[in-house]
């Protein structure tokens, strides 16, 4: 089954003879081959989506909630073998795999309260005899692109929310991870119960059917999470077919190592902010900026703990760096060092390809004498790459921080908690994170960015309003008096 596509409560192959080939991203290896779907096949999955909606718009708010309660059982009882498919198809490490799948959890129990928290209201009116009342309902059908780097929860985020919200959903998952990011809801929410056609699931490339899953007269959001670049497209796309975009896109986040911080904490921290899942995370810590007088002993520390990182085949128990997604990944990353290092920057750390058969597999690089104008201070950088600054006043990190189009994540390391507070509102981004790391996610709390990080919040109430519209319904009670 995880090879077809789930339209319309039914598995079953794509209509283009494209045939999409799914791969590990260590060996190379066929995990499998979906034939694309068309775009007549788009327009099937969402035409389903719309006609379930009115189902399980019948359905008792308390029984929808134990759909998603049922889809925590099968994900918590299919866990080793979502592990092992999160390795061969991301790349992901064992620890990787267990992470985003107890976000998955957390992620599905709460959208599981979604049902219950569709409540209306009773306002007051200035007219005598008038009841004013807000209904919340669903948006009707939701569309969500999810990424590579984290889809089985990145595409959670929108799709459960969105479906507890009563709304149906077609899910289009990036081309490298078809299954994680969008065979395996299919799975789950088939067994846990859900109306057939409710939620559909294509697999195809964006050269095989343009733009036609987000014109599509159907879909009133549409969720996309993935690269700035590929977001501005989908926005402007949406807002000219009078869609709302919700985006969740890339950062260049900073995590501020200050004089008095705890520098064996503010080393781990930032390690972890950088190197975790291979850097492909957009919450990432691009730049790490240091205080000047304790620079260098950090600089010290922070590449020796780097250098020890294991690298290697992410099925192995030990390894903490894993392959990039793909090869053109590797090679965009290592354009972007080359880049870095011919502008002036000065690398502490030269990891970087190792093993041409092996290309995929990018060892831990440290940049340093940096400058604002560089490319790699400015871009994103995907992969286990960092730049490390130093600076000597708080504006002077502030400054550098906000220096940058993005607006995502970022932390800073202080002993004085009220201070890093202070500092951190300075600091032009959705999410900071006092004395931890830049990666962060809860599933109650507001997760979004400012600028070109995106637009809109998802989690806990922001999912429910996103995923929902309000409408008034006035009764008045009494006689009227009009003016003529």
């Amino acid at each position: 089954m995880r090879s077809k596509q789930f339209i319309a409560g039914e598995w079953r192959t794509g209509s283009m003879d494209k045939v999409l080939v799914d791969r590990n991203p260590f060996d190379g290896s066929t995990i499998a081959e979906f034939n694309c779907a068309s775009v007549a096949d788009v327009d099937e999955a969402y035409r389903a989506a719309e006609r379930a909606k009115s189902e399980w718009d019948r359905v008792n708010p308390y029984a929808k909630r134990t759909v998603f309660e049922r889809a925590v059982s099968y994900v918590e009882e299919h866990t080793p073998e979502i592990v092992e498919t999160i390795i061969d198809e991301l790349g992901g490490t064992r620890l990787k795999a267990h992470f985003e799948i107890g976000l998955v959890i957390d992620m599905l129990k709460e959208a599981a309260t979604f049902p219950l928290r569709m409540e209306g209201r009773i306002l007051p009116s200035p007219i005598d005899d008038k009841e004013n009342r807000v209904y919340r309902e669903p948006v009707g059908v939701v569309g969500v692109i999810s990424p590579f780097n984290f889809p089985f929860f990145l595409g959670m985020k929108s799709v459960a929310p969105a479906l507890a919200a009563g709304n149906g959903v077609v899910l289009k998952p990036h081309e490298d991870t078809p299954i994680i990011g969008g065979t395996l809801f299919a799975e789950i929410f088939e067994a846990a119960g859900l109306p057939a056609g409710l939620l559909n699931v294509v697999i195809t490339e964006i050269p095989a059917i343009g733009d036609a899953f987000v014109e599509h007269p159907v879909p009133r959001v549409i969720s996309f999470t993935g690269s700035a670049a590929v977001g501005r497209h989908v926005a402007e796309v949406a807002v000219r077919n009078f869609k709302k975009p919700l985006l969740e896109l890339g950062g260049n986040s900073a995590l501020i190592v200050l004089a008095d911080a705890d520098l064996d904490l503010a080393v781990d921290a930032a390690v972890f902010s950088r190197f975790t899942h291979q850097g492909q995370i957009c919450m990432s810590a691009n730049r790490v900026l240091v205080h000047r007088d304790v620079f260098d002993e950090f600089a010290e520390r922070y590449v020796v703990k780097a250098a020890s990182l294991p690298v290697g085949d992410p099925r192995a128990p030990e390894t903490i760096i894993g392959p990039l997604i793909n090869q053109r990944q590797a090679d965009r990353l290592a354009e972007q060092v080359e880049q870095g290092i011919a502008e002036g920057a000065r690398p502490l750390l030269r990891g970087g390809v190792r093993d041409a058969a092996k290309g995929t597999l990018f060892h831990p690089t440290v940049l340093t004498d940096v400058t604002p104008d560089m490319s790699v201070m400015r871009e994103e950088l995907f992969g286990p790459v960092v730049c490390l600054v130093p600076f000597d006043t708080d504006d002077d990190a502030v400054a550098i921080a906000n220096d940058t189009r993005y607006g995502l994540s970022g932390a800073i390391h202080t002993r004085d908690l009220d201070h890093g507070v202070e500092m951190a509102k300075r600091v032009r981004t959705g999410m900071m994170h006092i004395n931890d790391t830049t990666i962060h996610d809860e599933p109650i709390v507001p997760f979004g960015g400012e600028k070109e990080s995106g637009l809109g919040r998802l989690n806990g109430g922001c999912s429910l309003d996103e995923f929902t519209t309000l409408k008034w319904i006035s009764i008045h009670r009494g006689r009227r008096q009009f003016p003529y």
